[in-house]
């Protein structure tokens, strides 16, 4: 079946936009870009950071919390957050004991570590603001290209390439005819995604801004990955995947969730749930006292000493706790660092 409103995959529509050919179509990109950006304004969920008086500041919360975070767990989170830290300067000069308290169970706690070394940062070398441009925010500790781009995009408006699962499944389908994007982004969707993007001469940017949040909210509710809702999707009848078929997924676009029970992000969780009740105890009383019957005394030290290493958890003479909560004695060396590692779990 091929869709009114398409384009022969032998015909260019964009600027060397890549089509599958056995597909035989792809749809003209403007087309895409008009329908779903008129559902995202009708439809789009009335989330904080995007009303218009949200602060550069607080969008950028949102996108480091919403890194592999759903939205439900992430809104109360922000809403404390922003209270308590509305600027910059308020988290960079926070304890780092009471940032990692704050950031409670969302998870992946080096991302709280990693937001105070950039808010940091910004007092140091941005008078205190979060800077207005991709380079600048990609500059600073911890952030990596997608949130520079997202933050530069829905922060300032600049029209950055902003691609994350949701739109990168987006473009798969509608565009390729693929199931799913598969696990890692690609440089042909790299180059698909830049293709994919609206002019910026007539408006500055403006479409190529809707653009982006539109598609990352119709991934994020309509095109999802296992249960889209194709029915209501507005542009179904320019998708290449349906046209298709509906092929199903090949091995290489398959992901595989993440295990959670008995894994080291487990035990890993379950400590620092221990330390952000302000306790502080002895190594084999902290590691012992976990609700974790499985967990082997090697694995649970394992993970200790990991939270050790990354700054997430301090050790004084035996003595465990949140960083800084004790008070280093003379000749005893200071707790670990908080500027934080790479992205990854508990």
């Amino acid at each position: 079946m091929t869709p009114a409103s398409t384009t022969p995959a032998s015909t260019p529509v964009a600027a060397g936009v890549s089509v599958r050919l056995d597909v035989g179509f792809t749809p003209e990109p403007t087309l895409v870009h008009d329908r779903v950006i008129e559902w995202f304004e009708d439809s789009a969920r009335p989330l904080p950071w995007r009303d218009p008086d949200c602060t550069p500041w607080g969008v950028m919360v949102s996108e480091i919390m919403l890194q592999q975070t759903p939205v439900g767990r992430v809104l109360p989170r922000w809403e404390l957050w922003m209270q308590r830290w509305p600027r910059p300067v308020d988290l960079a000069q926070a304890p780092t004991a009471e940032v990692l308290t704050a950031w409670d169970r969302l998870g992946y706690p080096r991302r709280a570590l990693r937001l105070q070394a950039a808010a940091q940062a910004m007092v140091e070398h941005h008078h205190g603001e979060v800077p207005s441009t991709a380079a600048e925010l990609r500059a600073l500790p911890g952030v990596g290209e997608y949130t520079a781009a997202a933050v530069a995009c829905f922060a300032f408006q600049k029209p950055e390439v902003v691609v994350d699962t949701n739109i990168r499944r987006v473009h798969a389908r509608a565009f390729t005819g693929d199931a799913l994007p598969g696990k890692t982004y690609t440089s042909t969707q790299r180059r698909l995604a830049h293709e994919l993007m609206p002019a910026t001469e007539a408006d500055d940017g403006a479409t190529a801004c809707a653009w982006n949040a539109s598609a990352m909210e119709l991934g994020a509710l309509i095109c999802t990955a296992r249960s889209p809702q194709c029915q209501v999707c507005p542009v179904a009848d320019l998708c290449a995947w349906r046209a298709a078929g509906y092929p199903p997924p090949t091995e290489e676009q398959q992901t595989r969730g993440q295990p959670w029970a008995g894994t080291d992000r487990q035990v890993r969780g379950a400590i620092m749930a221990a330390l952000r009740t302000g306790a502080t105890m002895a190594r084999q009383e902290l590691l012992q006292g976990l609700p974790l019957p499985e967990a082997s005394q090697e694995q649970r030290s394992r993970c200790l000493d990991s939270l050790l290493r990354d700054g997430l958890a301090a050790e004084d003479r035996g003595q465990i706790s949140l960083p800084g909560v004790l008070a280093p004695t003379a000749g005893t060396p200071a707790p670990a660092s908080s500027s934080g590692g790479p992205a990854g779990s508990a």
